[in-house]
């Protein structure tokens, strides 16, 4: 047997001996009441002796039933499962040496109880061994003692004969039977680790399909932002220009409502060349690319982040406690990604509840060669039996529609790769936190 199993196999091998061992007791009760009916019938002269036998070892059996459900009980259940099956054999030993010694009709319970213990109870080898070896000395003592002794001899060895045979027999069953049982534990076993197996491998394969999705999605944002660079920069330039020129005039300075236009104009021109510029950072970015020692500043990666999620967490105010250097290593679009999908998920919680006083608080700060980034918001939580799932493959509080349950799947991968672990701690009704940990640069 494989030793790695031998523990846990012992441990449902005595549960399962427990269970056997108390229904096999209760059989027993059982029929040794019923055999009230034999005495009647072929022995009505020692009825009553024959009753108060069978009524006291009813009592010890169901005494060893009661005794199977402690734990001293299940701990000896072996000896204790000996000692019941062989109560019976001792009361019908002595039946045998009152009555008619070799030709008494209770010689057939004898063999009985010999089969009933290899075959129908399914208990251990040495006890179907020993139960046999025991019964045949019993008979034989039984037999001993009555006045005509072993007589006729004939008899009395087809008897013995016949208990010899029924405990090879049983012996022979319970080995192989013991036998199946362990083969059919241990393909249960390695079921159960192929499951295992093919849930991680599942799981594995839910988040390499989120990546690619992720790098999918990437891909259509640096093909679009590659076209933007090209066909929005140039008019934005050229409107910039008209409108510096255009502030310069006289006419402008000398009306205060047109200089607020045009200062708001240039501004939002300006907003729109800010998010042409984040978006570069997804154009030129090819699956495969080498980007784990690339440097960049973790501040301008949460601006950017911040202004690509302007329309979703427009209303939220932004608190943000950041080290005076973030300069770290890794991939700056992949961490992007990250805090745009813990904004959005911010977002949608405050707007999923109604909050009023919406915050987002956003702390960096060194600990060693790791930044440690803080990202909490007040709003509704996160209930205790969802948060070990949050990270999940597809798993979403979202209604349907609403999102595929990978962005922080994704996220967790992510910071996995950059040498850290993204964690979640929450209190339902007032705050959610994620954190995680960049590398200093070199």
């Amino acid at each position: 047997m494989n030793k790695k199993y031998d523990q846990a196999y012992q441990v449902e091998l005595q549960s399962f001996y427990v269970e056997i061992s108390r229904g096999g007791a209760m059989t027993c009760v059982a029929l040794v009441l019923l055999g009230i009916g034999l005495d009647l019938a072929i022995y009505p002269e020692k009825i009553g002796i024959f009753v108060s036998a069978r009524v006291l070892v009813s009592l010890l059996v169901v005494s060893i039933i009661l005794l199977l459900k402690t734990r001293l009980g299940v701990r000896h259940v072996s000896t204790l499962t000996f000692t019941w099956l062989l109560l019976p054999q001792i009361m019908i030993c002595w039946m045998i040496a009152l009555t008619e010694g070799t030709h008494s009709i209770y010689f057939v319970g004898l063999n009985l109880a010999i089969f009933a213990s290899g075959i129908a109870l399914g208990i251990g080898l040495w006890q179907t061994l020993m139960l046999g070896l025991m019964t045949l000395l019993f008979y034989i003592v039984s037999c001993y003692v009555k006045d005509s002794g072993f007589a006729p001899v004939s008899v009395f060895i087809v008897n013995s004969l016949f208990l010899i045979f029924a405990t090879i027999a049983s012996v022979v069953y319970t080995y192989f039977n013991e036998r199946a049982r362990l083969m059919l534990y241990c393909l249960k076993a390695e079921l159960a680790e192929k499951n295992i197996e093919q849930e991680k491998i599942n799981k594995k394969l839910a988040e390499i399909k989120g990546q690619m999705l992720q790098q999918e999605k990437m891909a259509a944002i640096g093909t679009l932002a590659a076209g933007l660079l090209h066909e929005v920069n140039n008019p934005v330039n050229f409107c910039l220009m008209a409108i510096e020129v255009a502030i310069e005039e006289p006419v402008t300075k000398q009306s205060a409502m047109l200089q607020e236009c045009l200062t708001d104009a240039r501004d939002g021109m300006k907003r729109v060349q800010y998010i042409v510029s984040d978006l570069k950072t997804f154009a030129y970015r090819k699956p495969g690319m080498e980007t784990e020692n690339a440097v960049y500043f973790f501040d301008k990666a949460l601006d950017t982040a911040i202004r690509l999620t302007g329309h979703e967490i427009k209303g939220i105010q932004i608190h943000r406690t950041i080290a005076a250097d973030t300069l770290v290593k890794g991939d700056e679009a992949a961490i992007i990604g990250v805090l745009i999908n813990l904004l959005s998920n911010a977002a949608h919680a405050f707007r999923k509840a109604n909050h009023t006083k919406l915050t987002i608080d956003i702390s960096a700060e060194w600990k060693s060669d790791r930044l440690s980034v803080r990202v909490r918001d007040n709003g509704p939580g996160i209930h205790p039996e969802n948060l070990p799932r949050v990270f999940e493959p597809f798993f979403t509080t979202r209604d349907v529609g609403q999102g595929l349950g990978l962005g922080l799947a994704i996220s967790y991968r992510v910071i996995e790769q950059h040498g850290g672990i993204l964690q979640v701690d929450s209190v339902l009704g007032e705050w959610t936190e994620m954190s995680f940990d960049l590398p200093r640069a070199d």
